[in-house]
């Protein structure tokens, strides 16, 4: 990050602030859209493995930032990745068939 002669930083948004810099300066991760695919993914993967214990065990701004974060990095995959693969097992009606197969197996013959 660079000041420009006006002594605005360049990357900056309007209202002054840096992406991945939090208003205290603290740095807060790379931006999303400079993540190459694998990294985002990665990333991902991480914080969604992380998810429930922050929940259950991190403090409000562990939850927020973490909250904020994903929320970040997921739209940034579904905006190069508009078209997801869907399994037909992941939606209602899969899930449906598979309680549906579940209660029938469970049924004494």
């Amino acid at each position: 990050m660079t000041a420009t002669p006006n002594g605005a930083v360049e990357g900056a948004t309007p209202n002054g602030a840096v992406e991945g810099v939090a208003p205290n300066g603290a740095v807060e991760g790379v931006a999303p859209s400079a993540l190459p695919t694998e990294r985002l993914l990665h990333e991902l993967e991480q914080l969604h493995r992380t998810r429930h214990e922050t929940f259950l065990y991190g403090s409000d701004d562990a939850l927020r930032r973490h909250t904020e974060r994903t929320a970040e990095l997921e739209a940034e995959y579904l905006k190069r990745f508009p078209v997801r693969m869907v399994t037909a097992a992941r939606t209602r009606s899969g899930a449906r068939a598979r309680e549906a197969a579940a209660r029938i197996e469970a049924t004494p013959s």
